[in-house]
C-alpha cells in the first residue's frame, strides 16, 4: 500500500499531460453542467413559489376589497409582507393603479414615475400572464431581483471556471516550454563542451601546418581550413551563450557585417552578389558580436535559398536616430504574401525540402530576447524579393 502511494506521488504529470488535460476538462464540464442544472432547478422552484405568493397577494386584495372588517392580518401578514416581488395593479383600462417594490430614481416627477410604471408593465406582460381581480382589475408582476441574479449565477460561475481553466492551461504550457528551454540550453552547452577538445586539436594541427614545409605549397587551403575552424569556435561560443545572458556592448555595425560577408562569400553560390552600403562605416550599436553575426548569416542564407542560388543581396545600415539603428537586408528572391510575414519566424516553418526551419526563429530570439530590439519583414513583393529589417539599440540610448 505504501509503495502504491509513493508511485502515485511520483506520477509524472508532464509525461501524462494529455490525460491530465482531459481529466481537468472532464471535471470542469461536470461541475459546470451540474451547477447549471442545480441552479436552474432552484430557479424554477423559486418561480413557482413567487407565483403562489402573488396568487395569495391577489386573493388578499380581493378579500380586502369585499370585506372591510378585521383586515389587520390581511394587510400586515400578506399584503405588506411582499418586500421583494415587483407588482403593479392596473384598472380596467390598463392604467397603473397601485404598485409595490418598484424602484424609482431619486426626485422623480409624477410624469417620470408614470412613464417608468408603463415601461415596467410592458416588461411584466412579456414575462407572466396577469392575475385578474374583481371589477376587472389586474395584477402584473415579474421576477424578484434575487431570482434574476440566481438565474444568471451559473453562467457567471461557468465564466469564472473557464477563466481559471484557461489560466491553468496557459501555466501548464508555460511550464512545458520552460522545461523544453532548459533541456535545449543544457544540450547546447554540453554540445559546446564536447566540441572543445577536437577544436583545440584542429587548431594545433593548423599551427603545425603553418610552420611546416607544406605551408607555401598549400597556403590557400590551410588558410581556408583556419577560417572554418575559427567559425566552429564561434559556433561553439554561440551555443555556450544559449541559456545564459550574453554580453551586449557597443560594436561597429559595418565591421561586424563586413566580417560576416567575408566568411559567407566563398561558401555560397558565386552567382549571388552581396553589397553592403559604404556610407555607414562609423555607425555603432549595442550588440553581442557573435550572436548578431549568426542573425545576419541566417537571413542571408535564407535569401540565397529564396533566390535559388542566383541574385543579389543588398544590406543597408541606417542610423534612424540616436536611439535606433536599422539594418535592412534585401534579396531579389521569390518574395512572400503579407499573411506570411509573421509565420516565417515560427519554429519549424520552412519552404525547403531540407532544413529544420529554425534559422529565423533563432534570429528573432537573439534580436528580441537578448538585444531588446526587433526583427520583422519590412517589405516583400511576389516575384521581386523581400526586405528584412533588424532594429538595434543605438549606443547613445545606453
Amino acid at each position: 500500500m505504501k509503495n502504491k502511494i509513493q508511485d502515485l506521488a511520483t506520477l509524472d504529470l508532464y509525461q501524462n499531460k494529455g490525460k491530465v488535460k482531459w481529466v481537468i476538462f472532464g471535471f470542469s464540464l461536470i461541475i459546470s453542467v451540474g451547477s447549471i442544472y442545480y441552479t436552474n432547478t432552484l430557479v424554477e422552484e423559486l418561480k413557482e413559489r413567487e407565483r403562489r405568493q402573488i396568487d395569495l397577494y391577489a386573493s388578499a386584495l380581493e378579500y380586502a376589497s369585499v370585506n372591510t372588517e378585521n383586515l389587520t392580518f390581511i394587510f400586515q401578514d400578506i399584503i405588506q409582507e411582499n418586500r421583494s416581488i415587483p407588482v403593479i395593479t392596473t384598472d380596467a383600462a390598463g392604467n397603473p393603479y397601485e404598485h409595490k417594490n418598484i424602484k424609482f430614481k431619486k426626485n422623480s416627477t409624477e410624469e417620470e414615475i408614470q412613464q417608468q410604471l408603463r415601461a415596467e408593465l410592458i416588461e411584466m406582460k412579456a414575462v407572466y400572464e396577469p392575475i385578474k381581480l374583481l371589477d376587472d382589475y389586474y395584477i402584473y408582476y415579474r421576477n424578484s431581483e434575487l431570482l434574476t441574479r440566481l438565474k444568471y449565477y451559473p453562467y457567471v460561475q461557468l465564466s469564472v471556471i473557464m477563466v481559471f481553466g484557461v489560466l491553468a492551461y496557459a501555466l501548464f504550457n508555460q511550464s512545458k516550454v520552460a522545461e523544453q528551454n532548459r533541456l535545449w540550453a543544457g544540450l547546447t552547452k554540453e554540445t559546446a563542451h564536447q566540441l572543445g577538445t577536437p577544436l583545440a586539436s584542429l587548431m594545433a594541427w593548423i599551427d603545425y601546418f603553418k610552420n611546416s614545409p607544406v605551408w607555401e605549397e598549400n597556403k590557400e587551403v590551410i588558410m581556408e581550413l583556419d577560417k572554418d575552424v575559427q567559425k566552429l569556435v564561434m559556433v561553439t561560443e554561440r551555443f555556450s551563450n544559449i541559456g545564459s545572458t550574453p554580453v551586449i556592448k557597443p560594436e561597429n555595425v559595418y565591421q561586424v557585417i563586413e566580417d560576416t560577408i567575408a566568411y559567407l562569400r566563398p561558401r555560397i553560390s558565386s552567382k549571388v552578389e552581396i553589397h553592403l552600403n559604404s556610407h555607414a562605416e562609423n555607425i555603432d550599436a549595442m550588440m553581442n558580436k557573435s550572436l548578431f553575426e549568426w542573425v545576419v548569416e541566417n537571413i542571408c542564407k535564407n535569401a540565397v535559398d529564396a533566390m535559388k542560388g542566383q541574385g543579389k543581396i543588398q544590406i543597408d545600415i541606417v542610423k534612424e536616430s540616436e536611439k535606433y539603428v536599422f539594418v535592412d537586408i534585401s534579396d531579389t528572391g521569390k518574395g512572400m504574401e503579407k499573411s506570411m510575414y509573421k509565420k516565417v519566424f515560427n519554429p519549424g516553418f520552412t519552404t525547403r525540402q531540407r532544413g529544420w526551419g529554425l534559422g529565423l526563429t533563432l534570429a528573432k530570439r537573439i534580436i528580441e530576447g537578448y538585444h531588446k530590439g526587433r526583427i520583422f519583414v519590412n517589405t516583400s513583393e511576389l516575384g521581386k524579393g523581400t526586405t528584412f529589417r533588424v532594429v538595434l539599440l543605438g549606443v547613445a540610448d545606453q
